[in-house]
C-alpha cells in the first residue's frame, strides 16, 4: 500500500571550500556538533555521545570549577570529589542547641575526619558577696530626734519615791509634749517625772491646749523656714511686674500728652508760617513756579466734578463691592505686566467708577468694562499705548476686538468725553516737595495711595485728600510724627482732616490679605517692600482684623515715636563715646 505522503529526501551536508573574501561563505556549525564536541579537560578521550556524555562533561567541569584543580575523565574521581566537598561543607548542618549550665566533659568535636577532645568546662564558682559599706542615712534634725526619743522611749519611774494618789489614779502616763520642753516651758526634771506637775485634770487640759498652740506656732516657724529656702520669686512674675510698671509709666505720660493735645488748637495752614519753596524753582521752566499755585487751585475745583458716586453699588443688580475689588486686583496685575505709568492706573479706576455710577452693568460685562477703561487710560496717559490685541491676550481672548472698540465708544459717550481727572499722583509729588523728596516716605505713600483703588470706602475722598493722608501715615510709620506747617500748606489740609482717611487705610492693612497681586507688587525691592513693612508695623501694635480708632491712638503713637528716638540717640551717643575712648 503506497502512502501519499512524499518521502523526505536526505540531504547530505557538505562543507564547501572556504572563501577568504566572503565572511559568510563558511557554513555555521550545527548545535549537535557543538554538543558532541569533547570538553577541553578530557584530554584525548573520545567524545561521549548522547545525554550521558553531556552529563559527565558537565559534572566534571563543575567539579573543576569548585575544587580549582584538574579533573580526570574517570567518573569515580568526580564522585570522590563530590563526597569530599560534602564533608567540608559542615556549615549547612543545623547547630545543636547549647545547653545552659555546665557542659559534659566527654563531648567531642570532629573536623576533617579527626576526632578532637573538648576541654572540660571550668566549674562555675558561686558568686561571692562583695562587702560594701552601708551608707549612713542622713541624720534627722535635733528636734525630730528628740521628739522620737521622748515618744518611743518609756518614761522611767522613780521607784524610790513613794507613790502618790495621782500616780495610782493614772494607769498610763500622758506623753510629754516636746514643744514645751524645747521652748523652756517645763524643766528637764518635770520631763523625767511628769506625775509631779500633772496633778489635776484642769492643769492637764490647760497644758494640753498650750501645747497645741505651741505646735501650731512651730509649724508656722518651720513653714517660714521652708519658704525662705525656696527661690525668692518666679522670674516670670518679676518680668510681668516690670512690664506693668513700664506700662503704668507710659500710660501716665500718654495721659499727659492727651491733655496737652486736647488743649492745642490747630491753626489754618494758610495762617501758619511756612517757607516759599517755589521761589527756588524760578530758573527751572519745567516746574512753572509762576503758575503752579493757580494750577493746583484749579485742580482742587475740577476734582469735585470728576468724583464718582460712593454708593453706586446699590443700583447694581448683579455686582458687589467684592467683585469690584477682584477686578481692580486683576487690572493691577495687567498694569504691572505692561509697565504702565501710575497715572494710567488711577485714571482707569476713576473711569470705571464713574461709568458704573451712570450705567447698570451685568457680571458678564464687568471685565469688558475694566479692559476698555484701561485701554482708554493708556491711550490718554502713555506715550506708546499697548494695542487692542495685547489687551485681548491678557483677557484670554474672552472678547473680540470689535467688542472692545465698541465698548470704548460707549464708555466715552457716557462720560461725555471728560477725561480731565486730577490725578492723585500730581498731589503726591506736590506734597513730597515740602517733605524734602524723601524717597522712602514717597514710596510708602504710593502704596497707601493705591489702596484707594481697592478699598471702596475711599471713593468719597477726593484725590488731594488721599495724597495728603498717605504722606501723613507713611511719615507716622517711619517715625516722623510732626505735621509741619510746610506740609500743611502745600497739601492744603490740617492734621485733624487727614486722620479719618488714614484710618480707613490702616484698617485695610490690618485685614487679611485678599488682593494678592497688589500685595505682591509692593513686596518687591523696587518699592522697598512697602506692603510687608506697613503690615508688620500695624500688626506689632494691633491684632489682625481690628477696627482701630486712629484719633484715640494717635497720642500714644507719638509718645512711642519720641521714646524710640530718645533711645536711639542715647545709643548713638554711647557708641560715639566708646569710639572716642578707643581712639
Amino acid at each position: 500500500m503506497s502512502s501519499a505522503i512524499p518521502t523526505r529526501r536526505a540531504v547530505r551536508v557538505t562543507r564547501s571550500t572556504a572563501i577568504k573574501d566572503n565572511e559568510n561563505a563558511n557554513a555555521r556549525p550545527s548545535r549537535i556538533a557543538t554538543r558532541s564536541k569533547p570538553p577541553s579537560g578530557t584530554g584525548g578521550a573520545p567524545a561521549a555521545s548522547g545525554l550521558g556524555g553531556v552529563t559527565r562533561a558537565t559534572a566534571a567541569s563543575r567539579a573543576k570549577s569548585i575544587t580549582g584543580g584538574d579533573v580526570k575523565a574517570d567518573p569515580t574521581a568526580v564522585k570522590r570529589k563530590r563526597e569530599a566537598l560534602g564533608e567540608v561543607t559542615m556549615n549547612n548542618k543545623p547547630r545543636t542547641a547549647i545547653t545552659k549550665g555546665k557542659e559534659k566533659e566527654n563531648s567531642k568535636e570532629t573536623f576533617d575526619g579527626v576526632v578532637l577532645k573538648a576541654k572540660p568546662a571550668a566549674t562555675r564558682q558561686p558568686l561571692r558577696t562583695v562587702g560594701t559599706k552601708q551608707i549612713a542615712k542622713p541624720a534627722a534634725s535635733h528636734v525630730a530626734q528628740k521628739e522620737k526619743e521622748v515618744r518611743v522611749a518609756p518614761v522611767k519611774r522613780d521607784t524610790k519615791a513613794a507613790p502618790t494618789k495621782d500616780d495610782h489614779a493614772m494607769a498610763v502616763d500622758p506623753p510629754v509634749i516636746p514643744s514645751l520642753v524645747k521652748r523652756g516651758s517645763l524643766p528637764a526634771r518635770d520631763v523625767r517625772q511628769p506625775s509631779k506637775w500633772l496633778s489635776t485634770r484642769e492643769s492637764r487640759s490647760k497644758l494640753q491646749a498650750q501645747a497645741e498652740e505651741d505646735d501650731v506656732e512651730d509649724h508656722r516657724d518651720m513653714k517660714r523656714r521652708r519658704t525662705s529656702s525656696e527661690p525668692p520669686e518666679d522670674p516670670r512674675a518679676a518680668e510681668e511686674a516690670r512690664v506693668q510698671a513700664e506700662e503704668a509709666a507710659l500710660a501716665a505720660r500718654i495721659s499727659a500728652e492727651l491733655e496737652a493735645y486736647a488743649d492745642e488748637v490747630e491753626a489754618d495752614p494758610e495762617d501758619s508760617p511756612w517757607d516759599d519753596l517755589d521761589a527756588d524753582d524760578v530758573d527751572d521752566p519745567l516746574m512753572v513756579s509762576e503758575y503752579v499755585v493757580d494750577i493746583f487751585k484749579y485742580l482742587r475745583q475740577v476734582e469735585l466734578t470728576t468724583m464718582p458716586n460712593p454708593h453706586y453699588m446699590e443700583s447694581q443688580k448683579e455686582l458687589a463691592w467684592k467683585m469690584r475689588g477682584i477686578l481692580m486686583d486683576w487690572l493691577i496685575q495687567v498694569h504691572v505686566r505692561f509697565r504702565l505709568l501710575p497715572e494710567t492706573l488711577f485714571l482707569c479706576v476713576n473711569l470705571i467708577d464713574r461709568f458704573l455710577s451712570a450705567r447698570v452693568v451685568s457680571l458678564a460685562k464687568l471685565q469688558l468694562v475694566g479692559v476698555t477703561c484701561l485701554f482708554i487710560a493708556s491711550k490718554f496717559e502713555e506715550v506708546i499705548s499697548p494695542s487692542v490685541s495685547h489687551f485681548l491676550l491678557c483677557a484670554d481672548s474672552t472678547y473680540t476686538e470689535s467688542e472692545i472698540l465698541q465698548a470704548e465708544r460707549y464708555v466715552l459717550k457716557t462720560l461725555d468725553w471728560n477725561l480731565g481727572y486730577p490725578n492723585p499722583v500730581h498731589y503726591l509729588r506736590r506734597v513730597s516737595k515740602a517733605d524734602g523728596y524723601d524717597v522712602k516716605v514717597r514710596t510708602l505713600a504710593k502704596y497707601l495711595l493705591e489702596i484707594s483703588c481697592l478699598e471702596w470706602r475711599l471713593l468719597a475722598a477726593p484725590p488731594s485728600l488721599m495724597a495728603a493722608a498717605s504722606i501723613w501715615l507713611s511719615r507716622l510709620a517711619l517715625g516722623y510724627e510732626q505735621w509741619t506747617p510746610n506740609l500743611a500748606h502745600y497739601s492744603g489740609y490740617a492734621e485733624s482732616a487727614l486722620v479719618p482717611t488714614a484710618n480707613i487705610m490702616l484698617n485695610y492693612i490690618l485685614k487679611p490679605i485678599r488682593h494678592e497681586s497688589f500685595h505682591k507688587k509692593y513686596a518687591g525691592k523696587r518699592y522697598y517692600k512697602s506692603s510687608i513693612y506697613m503690615r508688620e508695623w500695624a500688626l506689632d501694635r494691633w491684632p489682625e482684623e481690628t477696627q482701630v480708632n486712629l484719633a484715640h491712638e494717635l497720642p500714644r503713637l507719638k509718645v512711642e515715636i519720641r521714646l524710640e528716638r530718645e533711645q536711639m540717640e542715647r545709643q548713638l551717643q554711647a557708641e560715639q563715646g566708646a569710639g572716642a575712648e578707643e581712639r
